[in-house]
């Protein structure tokens, strides 16, 4: 990582830590929201952003992950050992569910991932005797960690801060390693990335598994942080959003998805001063982002940089040739 970048970065992770100070509890369940939906966005980057493959199945597997959790934690196991099972479900799930990927492509796929969605939110709706159906589980427990409890919203913001950022490295690990390298040359050429060794097959399968399991760590940290779910909550809407985070921060950049959780997140909340017309103001701004930059935020910034370079470079020439 570049030095700058790295710079950048601590002082994010600073802010991070100075940012609920002396906030009310709906701002701290905002920014908790946010760094939740930021690590489903970054499962969903890997799946549809490094690996090109589509899916609108993401909010499926947050679903999946808070269901299990919620269940488990509320049977007296505690979240530590809730939270990887639910993950390594939604991992076999995705696993599963990426075989179609291995013969349908592009809106194919978006079709199947969206039945998945409708099928694991009737699931959830119908099955009375495991979900609570349409009305949902509550009382469900936040988790305590040799005897410091998180049920403060302040110190469970924290918790889902440490994770996030667990989250957010192994994600920066996985996408600057070998496997991040196969990801992008299946999204480039599928064809020519088997020509060369990769094994398409496999690649294909452990990014929608790996994205999944992402999913279904952002549910494991939803169920406690509302201590209340119902299946409404995780429609194939959420998926949209989740699609839209991903597409406006900027698809296949690692900084991408959560500057587009914070523009979905965030965004409606500072534009609530302008009373009813805030979401008219933020849907026209996601609007003329996308028209005007379709690689989203991160794109906009590459561009706006490269601009600034050019200018720069031919500046110095113009210099150098009057000299």
């Amino acid at each position: 990582m570049p030095t700058r970048t790295l710079i950048l970065v601590l002082i994010g992770v600073a802010a991070l830590f100075v940012a609920p100070l002396g906030q009310g509890n709906y701002i701290l369940y905002v920014l908790s929201s946010w760094l939740i939906f930021s690590i489903a966005a970054m499962g969903l980057n890997l799946t549809l952003g490094y690996a090109g493959q589509v899916s609108l199945a993401q909010a499926a597997f947050m679903g999946i992950g808070a269901y299990t959790t919620a269940i488990m934690t509320m049977a007296g196991v505690h979240w530590i050992i809730a939270a990887p099972c639910a993950m390594l479900l939604c991992f076999a799930v995705g696993l599963v569910l990426g075989y179609p990927a291995l013969r349908v492509q592009h809106h194919f796929l978006a079709f199947v991932t969206l039945a998945f969605n409708t099928l694991v939110f009737l699931v959830l709706r119908n099955e009375d005797w495991l979900t609570g159906g349409s009305l949902g589980l509550a009382g469900i427990m936040r988790p305590s960690f040799f005897g410091v409890s998180t049920m403060s919203n302040l110190s469970f913001y924290y918790f889902t801060l440490v994770v996030f950022l667990v989250a957010a490295f192994a994600f920066w690990w996985m996408v600057h390693s070998p496997w991040g390298r196969a990801f992008k040359a299946l999204r480039e050429n599928p064809v020519r990335a088997n020509s060369l060794g990769v094994d398409i097959r496999l690649i294909t399968l452990l990014a929608f598994a790996i994205g999944s399991a992402m999913g279904g760590l952002a549910g494991a940290l939803a169920a406690p942080l509302v201590q209340f779910i119902d299946p409404p909550a995780f429609s194939l809407v959420h998926s949209l959003r989740l699609l839209l985070m991903v597409v406006v921060g900027g698809s296949g950049f690692y900084f991408g998805p959560i500057l587009g959780a914070a523009l979905v997140i965030l965004l409606p909340e500072f534009l609530r001063v302008t009373d009813e017309y805030y979401l008219m103001i933020y849907a026209a701004s996601v609007m003329v982002l996308m028209i005007f930059c379709p690689s989203g935020i991160i794109g906009l910034f590459q561009k706006a940089a490269a601009r600034w370079r050019g200018q720069r470079v031919r500046g110095d020439l113009q210099q150098g040739a009057q000299l």
